[in-house]
């Protein structure tokens, strides 16, 4: 058995390696892919560690960096809510519950919206407006399974619904995240892990704003209504590797260093480079580097903390925070409320 979990991880490993090697990285095709808030990164803890959390996998936030790592989720469960104030004032909420089923695995479902403030309509016409409001944004469902297939590796599954609107036009689509995660012998125990998220179906905008209505014969001619298609967009595919690994290790202190490598199909590769100090599995510093060697990228440094209480027993809350410096967009702050139990 752990012959094959072995040649497994070994496929998987080597393919997500092949195909981060095989897809060219000179071209970046940025504003080629739908559903750009997907590529969000949530969880206070993981963006503080700047996004390196494919292979530390061992919490709730998981659901999002590699779905395997849901199965390392101790106790019976946990639920999150993750709060960004990002860019332009744009607002990003998350929420996620995983119950942990022993044997048969764990189970979770996930729900993210990206909103706005209303807009006003303006046209070539009315520039100044004309008198209407509209408004734009995404909303991602999902539902995952991960198991523990031996005591050192684990898979994991996300089947997600999305979907963009903006004004009175909408696009959906089907995406699935797929994940591994492999504790090795080495190093007192070096993760690796390996995932892809996001593959799924094509997006296409529709909507009764993209009908246009012609007039043939003049004034007194007849009405022919025409629909404006709209093209269809990939959506954001995401390869990640990542290794982590505890140097420090002792009743009271904890010390982790993480590294991801990344491939996008719609910009070049990247990597992030994450730390976290822990004492006594209570209190948490953070600090970490995104996105680094991506062509034409405004994230760059993280820092974070959180504290772990207990109110009750096998029942504890998290909260978590993170600061992610942004270069000329100024900087993105983040909150996580997670419940233990």
């Amino acid at each position: 058995m752990t012959r094959k979990v072995l040649s497994l991880f070994a496929f998987v490993f080597c393919f997500v390696s092949f195909s981060l090697a095989q897809i060219g990285s000179s071209l970046t095709k940025t504003g080629t892919t739908s559903a750009q808030f997907l590529k969000i990164g949530i969880g206070a803890r993981a963006i503080g560690m700047g996004g390196a959390f494919g292979s530390v996998a061992d919490d709730i936030s998981s659901i999002y960096w590699n779905p395997a790592g849901l199965s390392r989720i101790s106790g019976k469960g946990e639920a999150v809510f993750n709060y960004v104030d990002w860019i332009m004032d744009i607002k990003y909420s998350f929420a996620a519950l995983a119950l942990n089923l022993g044997n048969l695995g764990t189970i979770g479902m996930q729900i993210s919206a990206l909103t706005m403030d209303d807009m006003e309509v303006r046209t070539v016409a009315m520039p100044d407006g004309t008198g209407e409001r509209f408004n734009a944004g995404g909303l991602m469902m999902g539902l995952s399974y991960a198991r523990q297939l031996t005591d050192r590796f684990a898979i994991g599954f996300n089947f997600k619904y999305v979907r963009e609107y903006i004004w009175h036009e909408s696009a959906q689509g089907f995406a699935f995240d797929f994940g591994t995660l492999y504790i090795t012998p080495f190093l007192n125990g070096m993760r690796i892990g390996a995932s892809m998220s996001n593959y799924g179906t094509k997006m296409q905008l529709t909507g009764r704003d993209l009908i246009i209505i012609y007039t043939v014969g003049g004034g007194t001619g007849n009405n022919i209504n025409a629909l404006i298609q709209t093209d269809k967009f990939e959506m954001p595919l995401l390869f990640r590797v990542g290794l982590s690994n505890d140097f420090l290790k002792t009743e009271s202190q904890r010390f982790t260093l993480a590294v991801d490598a990344v491939h996008p199909n719609d910009n070049t590769e990247y990597l992030n480079l994450g730390a976290e100090y822990s004492f006594k599995e209570i209190f948490y510093v953070r600090g970490g580097y995104k996105s680094l060697f991506e062509k034409g990228g405004e994230q760059r440094y993280t820092v974070g903390a959180g504290v772990k209480y207990s109110i009750a027993r096998g029942v504890a809350i998290v909260v978590d925070y993170a600061y992610l410096d942004f270069g000329r967009l100024k900087n993105v702050q983040y909150l996580s409320l997670a419940v233990k139990f």
